[in-house]
């Protein structure tokens, strides 16, 4: 499977809000890509060109390109289906 048909997650391994989404991502059995910025700059980069300049986490990539920044589990959820 490529990347842009799985779940992309930029993240940093302190964020609260990163574990908490991919643990829900866990419990749904659904499987994604885990970037940590700050163990690859590069992707920070990647991180600030999606959120006009914010370097926000986590941002999930969805299969289709849609990009969620911060979302609340239900967000999340919703955009799954």
């Amino acid at each position: 499977m490529k990347n842009e048909e799985k779940i992309t997650i930029y993240g940093t391994k302190w964020c609260p809000d990163c574990s908490r989404s991919k643990r829900l991502l866990d419990t749904k059995g659904l499987e994604y890509v885990w970037i940590d910025i700050e163990e690859n700059p590069d992707s920070a980069e990647i991180v600030r060109h999606l959120n006009k300049g914010l370097q926000v986490v986590p941002t999930i990539i969805l299969p289709g390109g849609k990009i969620l920044a911060e979302p609340s589990n239900s967000e999340l959820v919703n955009a799954l289906i």
